[in-house]
C-alpha cells in the first residue's frame, strides 16, 4: 500500500467513525425525545370563567393549540415540503373575539353539527322545539352550543402521543334537547403526524346527538390565501342535495357529471362558480358526502393536497358522512391572527359527520342515543408532504 492508499484509507476510516456517531447521537436523541404538553391562561369568559390554552407537540415539531372554551383548535402548525412550519387554521389571538366573532372557528360542535329543520323535530312521539339561528333553522346546537361553553381538561401523556381530554355535562333541555348528555371528547397528537379527535357521549334519556370539529383548513397557511388551487378528493359517490335553506330533501343523488365529483382530485375552485342549482344555494360548496363506506368502520373520507407547499391532509373517519365547506360566507370582515384578514373562501372545512336533519329523515342513518347506549366516533386527520 503505497502512501497515497494509505490517505485514503485512513480518510475513509475516520468518516464511517464519524458517521457512526453521528448516528449514534441522532438515535439517542431521538430515543430521548417525547411529545410534551403545556397549559398557559387565555383569559377569562365574559362570565369570569379561567379558560386554559394547552400547546401539544409531537416529537416531528407539529404543533397543535386548543383551549377548553369550546374545546377550540387555535392554531396547528405543519411543515410544508421544504420543511417550514405554518400555522394551517383559521381563528383569533384572544379569547374575546372567539366569544363575539367567531363562526365556530376551529370549535367542537353539539350537540347536533349542521342544521335541522325550522328547529324541530320529533323523539319517540313528542315534539321537540329548538333555537332558531340560521334563517329558520336550527344550527350547530343553537344558541349557546359546545362551541361556546368551558370544558373541564386533563392532560395525557406517552411516549407516542400527547393528548388532551375535555369534559362536558350538557343538562336536560340545554337548548332544547332532552336528556342529560355527558360528552368527553379527547385530541391526540401522534408521533406519526395524525391529529386524532375521539368522541364518546352517554344519555339518561332518550335524545339525539352529531359530534364534530369545525377547523377553518388553509394548507398554505391561515390568511394566505384562497382554497382555490387545493387539489381535493372526497371518497363519496353520492350527496345528499340541499333546498335553498340548505336543508337536505332526503335524496341521496350521484355525483356523476355534477360540479360535486370529487372522487378523483380536482382543484376546488375548477367549478365552484358554475351555473349549478346547489352551488347557487350553498353560494358555493356547502353540502353532505355521503361517504363510500359503513358507518361506524373506520376508512377514508376525504383528502386534500396543495401544490403549492406541498401539504397533504388525509382524513378517516368512522362518520357516514363529510360536510364539505368552501369558506363561502368569509367576506373580508374577519380580522385573524397576526392580524390577517379572512377573505372570501380563504379556508375550506371538512366536518365528519351524520347527515344534517337526519332527526327529521327517516331514511338517513339514525342519531338517536338511548340511555344505555353510548355514542362513540373518531375521526383522524394525517399530515405530510409530497
Amino acid at each position: 500500500m503505497n502512501d497515497r492508499q494509505r490517505f485514503i484509507y485512513v480518510v475513509l476510516l475516520w468518516t464511517s467513525v464519524f458517521l457512526a456517531g453521528c448516528k449514534e447521537i441522532s438515535q439517542t436523541k431521538e430515543a430521548n425525545m417525547e411529545p410534551s404538553i403545556t397549559k398557559t391562561d387565555f383569559g377569562k369568559t365574559k362570565d369570569g370563567q379561567n379558560v386554559d390554552l394547552y400547546t401539544l407537540t409531537n416529537i416531528n415539531g407539529l404543533v397543535v393549540k386548543i383551549t377548553n372554551y369550546g374545546g377550540i383548535v387555535t392554531e396547528l402548525w405543519t411543515p410544508d415540503r421544504n420543511g417550514k412550519l405554518d400555522d394551517i387554521v383559521l381563528g383569533f389571538d384572544n379569547l374575546k373575539d372567539y366569544e363575539e366573532k367567531s363562526p365556530y372557528f376551529g370549535c367542537i360542535v353539539g350537540r347536533y353539527g349542521n342544521r335541522i329543520a325550522k328547529g324541530k323535530f320529533t323523539l319517540d312521539g313528542k315534539e321537540y322545539t329548538l333555537a332558531v339561528n340560521n334563517g329558520e333553522n336550527h344550527l350547530h346546537g343553537g344558541l349557546k352550543g359546545f362551541d361556546k361553553v368551558v370544558w373541564d381538561a386533563e392532560s395525557i401523556q406517552s411516549a407516542e402521543s400527547v393528548g388532551l381530554k375535555l369534559h362536558y355535562l350538557s343538562k336536560d333541555m340545554e337548548e332544547g334537547y332532552p336528556g342529560n348528555l355527558d360528552v368527553t371528547v379527547t385530541y391526540t397528537l401522534t408521533n406519526k403526524d395524525e391529529l386524532q379527535i375521539a368522541y364518546e357521549a352517554s344519555t339518561d334519556k332518550p335524545t339525539i346527538c352529531n359530534l364534530t370539529n369545525h377547523n377553518y383548513y388553509n394548507l398554505a397557511g391561515q390568511g394566505v390565501r384562497d382554497n382555490y388551487e387545493n387539489q381535493l378528493m372526497i371518497n363519496a359517490d353520492y350527496f345528499t342535495p340541499v333546498d335553498e335553506g340548505l336543508i337536505p330533501t332526503g335524496e341521496l343523488r350521484s355525483v356523476k357529471d355534477t360540479p360535486m365529483d370529487f372522487t378523483r382530485p380536482t382543484a376546488i375552485g375548477a367549478r365552484i362558480d358554475s351555473d349549478d342549482t346547489q352551488l347557487k344555494y350553498g353560494g358555493g360548496y356547502d353540502h353532505n358526502w355521503v361517504l363510500n363506506k359503513k358507518a361506524g368502520e373506520m376508512g377514508l373520507a376525504a383528502k386534500v393536497y396543495d401544490p403549492e407547499t406541498g401539504r397533504v391532509m388525509e382524513i378517516h373517519t368512522t362518520e357516514p358522512g363529510v360536510q364539505f365547506y368552501s369558506g363561502n360566507f368569509l367576506d373580508g370582515t374577519l380580522v385573524g391572527k397576526e392580524g390577517k384578514v379572512y377573505k372570501h373562501r380563504y379556508a375550506f372545512c371538512l366536518e365528519t359527520q351524520h347527515y344534517p336533519d337526519s332527526p327529521n329523515k327517516p331514511d338517513f342513518p339514525s342519531t338517536v342515543l338511548r340511555p344505555g347506549q353510548i355514542y362513540k366516533t373518531t375521526t383522524v386527520h394525517k399530515f405530510s408532504t409530497k
